[in-house]
């Protein structure tokens, strides 16, 4: 019968161990990150969705545009998307979102599964970081594989990573990237694999260049500890410390081509707010280190109790030198601390405090209190002193942390049940230690032929050393160069000879008088460590299942209760694809996916090219020309929304706009059913012309009314003088409130506007809905904090009267500005549109980041495409020179003399030609350095071998 995989990789060699353990930790992580979600009922595995936050308004949907352009059905290119902001550069989202090599994955389901297209792109990512950390502590030190496995996993489902990383899965990347980085340190100290080391910096920094440069800082304290503990000279040292610098920035330059455009967008993205970094109390840090805690504020470091055990007890195991617990523990103190320093966490944020979670860097930590505890662990199971030490340690941790807030009645339940495995474990493992192997064959002869004092004499000095000596020998921080395989060289075979002497020893004491010589001698017979090692791991692994699986579970489900949701793909994106595919006719009009959105990305997610767009990279330019146009945002100006409002529609050849009914996964009183419906209009195309003399230099007003008719050309609307009164018919100047319990509630806006014309309510920080006399309800939502405000919303037809009544219902405090009621008539937005229709442009096409379109003869003025003016488009007026595009109030620009009949734009992203640049010159050093090496080695391989007749101490001292 064929033996399991797991034992077949550990007996076929002494690389195998690595293998094994890279593959057990894998499999293992694979297994509990999905029995989390099938304890916590989420999707897959039940109703409750995992979309929350940026998973379902972000990565989802670009996921889908990927998924899109990779099967040739999507709306732009790698460098633009046509369908999100009336054209967004696209470069700096892929690099930010999906520029993970995983992400390609996606392409291999179909497109009604991408949320289960981003479930298995995100277990994989985190599998992997399991199995690179698991392969990583067998670099660092030789020990039991099975032990690397379960610390892998441990580090691949830490706090970070199931209550941080599992709604960003594009952060996944760094814990895989600071493994990763960390082997690429030990190769530079063994002078190994110089451009596997280059390509793997490169494509970590591809894969997400904000966590991976986490991990590069991470990496390089690794490095430093390892150099500082040792005994390399200090020449070496400086050389090893250049070669990993070198790597590192020709594997950066490698990346640059896409991180150079990322950083580019950051410059031209909408700010936002700035933030001031606030630590955290002590006891909500130390808590954040055991099972089941949670909060969105505060680092989650869990990495498991046994873990967590291990990383106390090193400071105590006097079976590990004393160097190394010092060190490891320095380190980890050091880090942990920089967490709540502000310098110190604006180096780890790449100077930028996020506006999110303020502890991204979370991850490192973990990392190194998980190679702490390994470096604990294969030194041997910690003895009874340190054991007890770490335990006094977790109880003062608990105790602290039992008076914080992201401490929930679950964790002392499963907190006892996790120590308890972890001790019971590890002192398990202790006495399966002590009691050694379960019987060892060793031949007579070779015990009776050993003289007294080699069988004796070794073992009675080892029994007199001290515990420093008889302590296994640090490892040396680096092996390069033939001095350091020499030390090393010796040392191993100084420990070998003791430990041969040793058993030469028992084997004479244990050996039978009259034996016959070359018959086997059964030394040791020792069968309940048979027993203790399997129980063991049963104790451990099953505690690490239980708490690991508890914690996942926790986070997910107060995500839910703290965070928005948002379905995963079902009938109604079906329905409102369907729809947008039957009018769909880009570029003649855009179609726009309607105002009741799904998620923050609906074009990205259902089709259509429409105002929505969210993204860590939204324009400033896009997100200031739509707020002046009445629009409104979430996400503090991230995430801005569509608009509905005829005059728009006009201005960004929206033809097409379908209307969905209220999202009931969004609002839990929307009706049930609905199908969407789509309207139609008459729209100039995406190239219009705008006469000599127009004004296209002045700014926005504080009327989007008037803003509108800026950019319109014509005076379309009439704003009325309004009146606010309380329910009470008391006068009200700005502010509104929610009303007192048992008092009227609903405050009315009055004004009077031409008979028939189109009423339209803009008051973006106003939170509660609105109803003309007669019309439908509109809902208008901001809050307090301006994280959002609410888009100008259309309410119906003032009435033959002319009198314009609407009735307010606050949810929150707000305030209606001068000028909130702006009336449309239609019939000047008809003439408007015809004029701009007939000296618009013939002919548009468009052909990925290039715009061409055909104009009258005799076209004069300005030339305006209906697209934001973002930082990249060059265009050209006739045979004239490509140069940056003009602005026309947040729209491109071309200037016309007349003479031109075509104009034509094309798109590049800032900072993509210095990116390629860097890029190819590194690629030329490294191409150049690889051809140095092999040219070295094949010259030192035709140079004749030294003399070997020198005796082995001068091999040594060499």
């Amino acid at each position: 019968m064929e033996r399991p995989t797991l034992r077949k990789a550990v007996s076929r060699g002494p690389s195998r161990p690595g293998q094994a353990a890279a593959l057990l930790a894998s499999l293992l992580t694979a297994a509990l990150f999905c029995a989390a979600d099938a304890v916590a009922r989420c999707y897959p595995f039940g109703p409750r969705t995992r979309s929350v936050n940026d998973l379902g308004n972000q990565y989802v949907p670009f996921h889908a545009h990927l998924w899109d352009l990779l099967h040739g059905r999507a709306d732009g290119n790698l460098l633009i998307n046509w369908q999100s902001g009336y054209g967004s550069s696209f470069l700096p989202d892929l690099g930010t979102y999906l520029s993970s090599p995983f992400a390609l994955l996606v392409a291999l389901f179909p497109r009604d599964e991408i949320d289960l297209a981003v479930y298995v792109i995100t277990g994989l990512k985190t599998a992997c970081a399991g199995a690179a950390m698991a392969w990583l502590l067998l670099a660092l030190r030789p020990g039991r594989w099975w032990a690397a496995g379960l610390l892998g996993t441990s580090y691949a489902l830490c706090g970070w990573s199931v209550a941080v990383a599992s709604y960003n899965p594009m952060w996944l990347d760094g814990l895989l990237a600071l493994p990763l980085f960390c082997l690429v340190g030990e190769w530079t100290l063994a002078g190994r694999r110089p451009l596997l080391g280059v390509l793997v910096v490169a494509l970590g920094w591809i894969a997400n260049f904000y966590t991976a440069y986490m991990a590069t800082l991470a990496a390089g304290l690794l490095l430093l500890l390892r150099l500082a503990l040792g005994d390399l000279a200090l020449r070496r040292r400086v050389a090893v410390a250049g070669r990993a610098a070198g790597t590192v920035a020709l594997g950066v330059g490698l990346a640059a081509p896409l991180v150079t455009v990322v950083w580019a967008g950051t410059r031209h993205a909408y700010p936002g707010r700035v933030v001031d970094f606030a630590p955290v109390p002590a006891r909500d840090l130390l808590a954040r280190l055991l099972p089941t805690t949670y909060t969105f504020a505060s680092p989650a470091l869990y990495v498991g109790t046994a873990a967590l055990l291990l990383a106390l007890a090193l400071p105590f195991d006097r079976r590990v030198p004393r160097r190394i617990r010092t060190g490891w523990t320095a380190l980890a103190v050091a880090v942990a601390l920089s967490l709540q320093w502000g310098p110190t966490h604006l180096l780890w944020h790449a100077f930028a405090t996020p506006q999110g979670s303020a502890y991204r860097q979370a991850f490192v930590l973990c990392a190194l209190l998980v190679m702490a505890a390994w470096q604990t662990l294969s030194h041997g199971p910690p003895d009874a002193r340190a054991l007890a030490a770490a335990t006094g340690l977790l109880a003062v941790i608990t105790a602290v942390a039992s008076r914080s807030v992201v401490v929930h009645p679950v964790m002392w339940l499963v907190l006892p049940l996790a120590v308890t495995g972890a001790l019971g474990g590890l002192i398990l493992l202790g006495r399966a230690e002590r009691a050694g192997p379960a019987e060892r064959f060793e031949p007579a002869e070779r015990a009776e032929r050993a003289g007294p004092a080699e069988r004796f004499e070794p073992a009675e000095r080892a029994e007199r050393a001290g515990p420093a000596e008889r302590s296994e020998p640090a490892e040396p921080a680096g092996r390069a160069g033939p001095a350091g395989r020499s030390e090393a060289a010796g040392r191993s075979e100084r420990a070998e000879l003791g430990d041969a002497t040793r058993r030469f020893s028992r084997l004479s004491r244990l050996s039978r008088p009259g034996r016959p010589s070359g018959r086997p001698v059964r030394v040791a017979r020792r069968p309940r460590r048979a027993l203790l090692v399997p129980l063991a791991v049963v104790l451990l692994f099953g505690g690490q299942f239980g708490e690991t699986v508890a914690t996942s579970a926790v986070a997910s489900r107060l995500r839910l209760g703290n965070m928005d949701d948002y379905a995963p793909w079902g009938a109604r994106q079906r329905a409102q694809a369907d729809a947008i595919a039957r009018v769909d006719d880009w570029p003649a009009h855009r179609t726009d996916p309607g105002r009741e959105q799904t998620v923050g990305n609906d074009p990205l997610l259902v089709g259509g090219q429409g105002a929505q767009y969210y993204s860590s990279l939204t324009s400033d330019v896009l997100s200031r020309t739509l707020t002046a146009l009445g629009d409104g945002w979430t996400s503090r100006g991230r995430s801005v929304q569509s608009l509905d409002n005829d005059v728009t529609d006009a201005l960004f050849s929206v033809g097409a706009r379908v209307h969905s009914p209220p999202d009931p996964h969004q609002s839990r009183s929307a009706p049930p059913g609905g199908a969407p419906t789509v309207t139609r209009a008459q729209v100039p195309p995406l190239v219009t012309v705008r006469p000599p003399g127009t004004d296209t230099r002045s700014g926005f007003g504080p009327s989007p009314y008037r803003n509108q008719e800026l950019l319109l050309g014509t005076r379309v609307y009439t704003v009325p003088r309004v009146t606010v009164r309380a329910a009470d018919g008391t006068p009200v100047r700005r502010f509104v409130g929610v009303p007192a319990e048992g008092t009227a509630s609903g405050v009315k806006v009055t004004a009077r506007c031409r008979a028939g014309t189109e009423v339209y309510l803009w008051a973006p920080h106003y939170s509660g809905t609105a109803r003309l006399d007669g019309g439908p309800e509109a809902r208008f939502r901001t809050d307090a904090r301006v994280t959002k405000i609410a888009a100008m919303r259309p309410l119906g037809t003032v009435p033959a009267s002319g009198r314009v009544r609407v009735v307010l219902t606050p949810d929150l405090r707000g305030r209606i500005p001068d000028g909130a009621v702006g009336c449309l008539d239609t019939a000047r937005l008809r003439g408007a549109v015809q004029r701009l229709t007939a000296t618009g442009a013939t002919r548009v096409h468009v052909s990925g980041a290039t715009v061409e379109a055909s104009l009258p003869p005799g076209s004069a003025g300005t030339a305006v495409v209906a697209a934001p003016r973002i930082a990249g488009w060059r265009c050209a007026a006739g045979a004239g020179p490509v140069v940056a595009a003009g602005g026309f109030h947040g729209l491109i620009a071309v200037p016309l003399d007349g003479s031109a009949t075509t104009v034509r734009c094309v798109f590049r992203p800032p900072g993509l030609r210095l990116g390629s640049a860097i890029g190819a010159t590194a690629l030329l050093v490294t191409l150049l350095t690889c051809a140095f090496t092999v040219l070295r080695g094949r010259r030192a391989a035709r140079t004749p071998l030294p003399s070997t007749t020198t005796t082995a101490p001068d091999r040594v001292g060499a």
